[in-house]
């Protein structure tokens, strides 16, 4: 007879197994690509993630039999319970995320305690998994099993769907990633739509310069809490958040894969690329040493890649639905794409996660001809 102990992560040791758990439960799964150990226990430690802030958490592991089966995250957002309710968070919702589990009795019992957590936080709603805000890896991977995430991305057994279905939760939102091959042209329409944007003295489209990289990001955040801010789940990012994501972000941004769309002067929008980090992570475990750093290091140089991924993209809420908001948007996804080409080697790109509702930046996708190529789902519960 087993004997499933749930308790909240109180020690380092304890820490420590709640970071060490996927290593383990994913080590035979050729897709999943190991987080470094250090990116996960800084996500955790209140001191260096501003997201603590304005945010409260609860983690915890499954015991059976003494070892270390499951674990999840319970954890409340101030700036999303201040959002209106009608666009995905607000009073009353709080989050559960990280979730691992050997079974789905398992499963049913974290589930449980993050859900006790919550009600005794006064929380109404449960709403995840998030891991840990809609900014990092938000959703449950429910299609795209057969291949690797790419970074920012997260990767989960198939099996999730049906355990956290089966606990009471309702999908309420699916984000989609789309694939594409970026070593071909873009179809002749949007080719002549780009053209036309060119010939224009109104439109700029230029580069980031990482020699004023906290003005550039400034600018950016300007136009992404604009551009995002009547989006479902939609949190603003704070200051501290965006200076901290440019931080970590910074070693693998490149000026040409940046772009700043100005009308009349005026930056109205902004795509941002990165190159897959996963793909040199991949064989890394999780670990920088011994030789790890070496290698990270020599990539980061020169980074070659495969796929490139665009993680943001926005436009200023005047300008979106418009014609110009698509001509600013295929301009700029053009221009990146050749960058991605002749600079990085890379053939394919991935663009997301994008909302099942979000019908311009689906009509965009649709017309560079991609594809959805992986899915996640966040889910809802009433406590």
């Amino acid at each position: 007879m087993t004997d499933i102990q749930i308790y909240p992560v109180a020690t380092k040791a304890d820490e420590n197994d709640f970071i060490e758990l996927p290593y383990r439960l994913y080590a035979g799964d050729p897709h999943w690509v190991p987080p470094l150990r250090s990116d996960v226990r800084e996500l955790l430690d209140a001191k260096k993630n501003p997201f603590f802030d304005h945010a409260r958490l609860q983690l915890f592991l499954a015991r059976e039999n003494g070892s270390v089966v499951g674990r999840i995250s319970a954890h409340i957002d101030e700036l999303a319970l201040a959002q209106p309710a009608e666009q995905g968070m607000g009073p009353g919702t709080g989050n559960f995320g990280m979730y691992e589990a050997e079974s789905r009795e398992i499963g049913d019992a974290l589930i449980a305690a993050a859900e006790d957590w919550l009600r005794d936080q006064g929380m109404t709603r449960s709403l995840g998994p998030l891991s840990l805000s809609i900014w990092d890896e938000p959703g449950l991977l429910t299609k795209g099993h057969d291949h690797s995430p790419t970074v920012m991305m997260g990767h989960h057994k198939a099996e999730y769907q049906d355990w956290i279905e089966a606990a009471g939760y309702q999908p309420v939102k699916h984000l989609s990633t789309w694939e594409l091959d970026i070593a071909q042209q873009f179809p002749p329409l949007i080719n002549r739509i780009i053209q036309s944007g060119e010939r224009s003295s109104r439109i700029v489209v230029r580069k980031v310069d990482k020699s004023k990289f906290a003005e550039e990001a400034a600018t950016i955040l300007s136009i992404l809490n604009d551009a995002w801010s009547d989006n479902w789940g939609f949190v603003p990012l704070t200051d501290r958040e965006i200076a901290y994501a440019g931080k970590k972000l910074k070693p693998i941004v490149r000026e040409d894969l940046i772009r700043i769309a100005e009308l009349e002067g005026k930056p109205v929008a902004f795509m941002m690329t990165l190159p897959d980090l996963n793909e040199p992570l991949k064989d890394l475990n999780g670990s920088l040493w011994p030789l790890g750093w070496a290698k990270l290091l020599l990539w980061l140089r020169n980074p070659q890649v495969r796929t490139m991924r665009v993680p943001l993209m926005g436009v200023l809420k005047e300008h979106q639905g418009s014609r110009l908001a698509s001509q600013l948007a295929f301009m700029m996804i053009e221009y990146i794409r050749r960058a991605s080409v002749d600079h990085y080697g890379a053939s394919r790109g991935e663009i997301g996660w994008i909302l099942d509702d979000n019908q311009g930046m689906i009509a965009i996708a649709d017309a560079i001809e991609s594809n959805i190529n992986r899915c996640y789902t966040i889910y809802e519960k009433t406590l």
